[in-house]
């Protein structure tokens, strides 16, 4: 089990759920259901992580809570200085 941040949200474009990974660029899926946006972001962190060992890039080691601290306090700053 890796252990990545996974960041969900409704997108009202797309009528349904995008999953990402921001530690791994790229990464994300597409769900009807915040379930199945987390199910589907699982077989793309897989894929990601194939792809990245078969051509011998760089993996990030995982930072977890960390780094969705780091998006959510940015996110709410952005938000602060939109509202002022």
């Amino acid at each position: 089990m890796y252990k990545y941040a996974i960041e969900i949200f409704y997108s009202e474009d797309d009528e349904g759920y995008i999953a990402v990974v921001p530690e791994l660029p790229g990464c994300s899926a597409y769900g009807e259901s915040e379930e199945q946006a987390l199910r589907e972001i699982k077989t793309a962190i897989d894929l990601w992580l194939t792809t990245a060992r078969s051509l011998r890039r760089e993996i990030p080691e995982p930072q977890g809570r960390e780094v969705l601290r780091d998006l959510l306090d940015e996110r709410s700053r952005q938000n602060a200085t939109s509202c002022e």
